[in-house]
């Protein structure tokens, strides 16, 4: 095989080259590329250098460095390792597959779907990505987690194609995490210093709220989590705010498990009743919201 060289490349990152693969490609020889390192080719042919398309290592006619994704190299040929790609390279292909599906020429289903008709489906999907940690089931967890991660793409690419006011995209959601986590860990990226992990905590919650400038711990709870989850949400953050928490009931239960039997019992006399304990504590829930708004307002008032 005419091959003196296989230079890897990444199919995801044109042009990305490491010190190695620069070494590769600029010691002379003549350059090739198969289709998979057709990006590749094309920047460094925009940069001056001359590069042949390939379909075949066989095609060749003389000893070359040959350009090729790692599924191309041919069997037995010398290789460098010429774009090594980071850790979360593979995310720009999930972003290539939705963009190609809400094109033209893609998908009717996708390219119809908005963040109304998508909300449904981020709910259903966390929920099944909890059930299987939960579970503890690394397979389950890892095609769900894929799942959570593909609505956050969707969505993302449905702002794209908003009007100028409401647009956004996958960089910007990305952007806006990455600088959100440096921000709220100063112990990290600045100088604040070692913490123990209630420092950090406190820290976190300092940090949120001079950025929220939240006017009540109401405000940045999901109202659409369940009812229990939502009150206990609420009961935190007012203790945080030295603000009124309901008076607790006596706890006679001895561990975790004998509390959930007592509150299933609960909910099987409710059931008897025909009553929706969900809805009545969440009706519950609801009204101290409202008692922890008007407190918080007043105390501002003051």
């Amino acid at each position: 095989m005419p091959v003196a060289l296989v230079v890897t490349v990444s199919p995801r990152l044109p042009g990305l080259l490491c010190p190695a693969g620069w070494r590769a490609v600029t010691a002379g020889g003549p350059l090739a590329a198969l289709p998979g390192a057709a990006g590749t080719a094309a920047v460094l042919r925009a940069a001056g250098w001359d590069v042949t398309d390939v379909p075949d290592p066989q095609d060749l006619a003389g000893d070359v460095v040959l350009l090729a994704t790692p599924g191309e190299v041919p069997e037995g040929a010398d290789v460098v390792d010429g774009a090594p790609e980071p850790v979360g390279s593979r995310l720009l292909d999930v972003v290539a597959v939705m963009d190609r599906l809400r094109s033209p020429g893609g998908c009717p289903w996708d390219a119809e779907q908005t963040h109304a008709s998508l909300r449904g489906y981020l709910l259903e999907e966390a929920h099944e990505a909890y059930d299987a940690i939960v579970d503890d089931d690394p397979v389950a967890m890892r095609e769900e987690l894929g799942d959570v991660l593909l609505q956050v793409v969707f969505h993302a690419r449905v702002a794209a194609e908003a009007s100028p006011e409401r647009r956004f995209d996958v960089d910007a959601v990305a952007g806006d995490l990455v600088d959100k986590l440096v921000r709220r860990h100063p112990h990290v990226f600045g100088n604040a210093g070692p913490r123990n992990v209630t420092e950090v905590e406190e820290g976190w919650e300092e940090i949120k709220r001079a950025e929220k400038q939240r006017r009540s711990p109401t405000e940045g709870v999901s109202r659409s989590q369940p009812a229990a989850a939502w009150g206990a949400a609420l009961v935190r953050r007012a203790a945080r705010a030295g603000l009124r928490t309901p008076e607790p009931a006596e706890l006679t239960t001895a561990s975790p498990e004998e509390l959930g039997e007592r509150l299933l019992a609960v909910v099987t006399a409710a059931e008897h009743r025909g009553w929706d304990v969900e809805d009545a504590l969440r009706e519950a829930v609801r009204r101290y919201a409202g008692e922890l708004d008007a407190e918080a307002a007043a105390r501002a008032g003051a």
